[in-house]
């Protein structure tokens, strides 16, 4: 019975130490130099007529390319909606944001192109045009932080896209 133990004792041990060995081998992979983001595009998309209201919600697209020969099949993203720092104020407004779980390089080195959009928007009752909806004073820009992450690595901030002020219907 003690001969048992030890066995699985030492079983246990020996497979702690190949887990220790195997986390190792892995190259750890630069995300923040391994990745640049490419063929941007924004603006305010048109979501429709949502409770009655026009609704229109920022939209980013943009592709991810890798800058160097490195091991990298997908990442995960995480794409944050924020405002702007107010005049005076230190930080940006968090909004919203839309999580990616794999961004694949299926197009050699470099991703499809990625179309992200919120939930969050702006509403207006007609007849307010969606044009008329962005001269509104209480409209507020926003930009899109980009986080990304490869396996076990820290989410690492690769790039920002301001959302410009134009109507967007695709």
């Amino acid at each position: 019975m003690f001969a048992r133990r030890r066995v699985r004792v030492l079983q246990l041990i020996g497979f702690s130490l190949l887990g220790v060995v195997c986390a190792s081998c892995g190259s750890k992979v630069d995300v923040k130099q391994a990745l640049e983001i490419t063929d941007t595009n924004g603006g305010w998309y048109d979501a429709g007529i949502v409770d009655g209201k026009n609704k229109l919600v920022p939209s980013v697209s943009f592709r991810l390319r890798k800058t160097q020969d490195v091991e990298l099949e997908g990442v995960a993203l995480n794409v944050v909606f924020r405002h702007p720092a107010a005049p005076g104020a230190a930080t940006e407004e968090d909004w919203d944001e839309v999580f990616l779980q794999n961004a694949s390089f299926s197009e050699g080195n470099q991703t499809s192109v990625l179309t992200v959009r919120p939930g969050k928007g702006y509403t207006g009752d007609p007849p307010q045009t969606r044009a008329e909806m962005m001269k509104n004073s209480g409209f507020r820009d926003v930009r899109a932080r980009i986080f990304a992450k490869a396996n076990s690595t820290q989410w690492v901030d690769i790039g920002t896209i301001e959302v410009p002020r134009q109507l967007i219907t695709r």
